[in-house]
């Protein structure tokens, strides 16, 4: 008779089977989008507090995936990128740096990701990298009016997070709305998990960006 699978291992499966889902949830929501073959549909966001182990995860990623590297610390920011440039060669991932054009340029990573506030700076770094892929975060309608000449946008937070524990949410369906009046591609963030995104819907939707839904702690 076989021994049962241990604690750890049932754990390990659970995990790689959610994430497995979340990628096929995120690959629905491109296949019905606009931006079908030109954005991948799943992202993974490096986060200082709520990722152990960011080489891991991007090792786990599906072939192509994006993969944005965030990090307060400017020496932690470089290291990251140095590290993953090894990672997304071999798996044909594409990085953005957030917040920090000048290590973009330094590691000629793919493209740059701008927080809210600095969203108008997107046109500014489009005349500049016309290569880039450019990507902007927004956490209202009235913020995303104001992303220009970028090439997707990051909606949060869509459910709970624990990234913002409290934060009032938007909900699926205010964001299916927000979506829907977008001028670009538009990934969903925040709680994201497969059985979330199924209350997902529209064509303006790139995909699912997450955290912990993607790690492999």
């Amino acid at each position: 008779m076989r021994d049962s699978p241990g604690p750890i291992r049932r754990s390990c499966l659970s995990d790689s089977l959610a994430r497995r889902a979340l990628a096929r949830a995120a690959a629905r929501l491109n296949l019905a989008g606009a931006a079908m073959g030109r954005l991948p549909p799943l992202c993974l966001m490096i986060d200082d507090e709520r990722l152990a182990d960011p080489m891991a995860a991007a090792v786990a990623l599906p072939r192509g995936s994006l993969v944005i590297i965030r990090s307060r610390d400017e020496r932690k920011r470089a290291a990251l990128a140095a590290q993953l440039c090894a990672i997304a060669k071999a798996r044909s991932l594409i990085l953005l740096i957030a917040s920090d054009p000048l290590l973009a340029v330094r590691t000629k990573a793919d493209g740059l990701h701008l927080p809210e506030r600095r969203a108008r700076e997107a046109s500014h770094w489009r005349a500049a990298h016309p290569g880039w892929l450019i990507t902007a975060s927004a956490h209202s309608l009235r913020a995303l009016g104001r992303v220009k000449n970028a090439d997707a946008v990051f909606l949060a937070p869509v459910f709970a997070t624990g990234s913002h524990p409290g934060r009032r949410t938007l909900s699926p369906l205010r964001a299916n709305a927000i979506a829907r009046l977008s001028r670009v591609p538009v990934y969903a963030l925040g709680g994201m998990t497969a059985a979330n995104a199924r209350r997902l819907c529209g064509r303006n939707y790139a995909g699912i960006a997450a955290i912990s839904s993607l790690s492999t702690d």
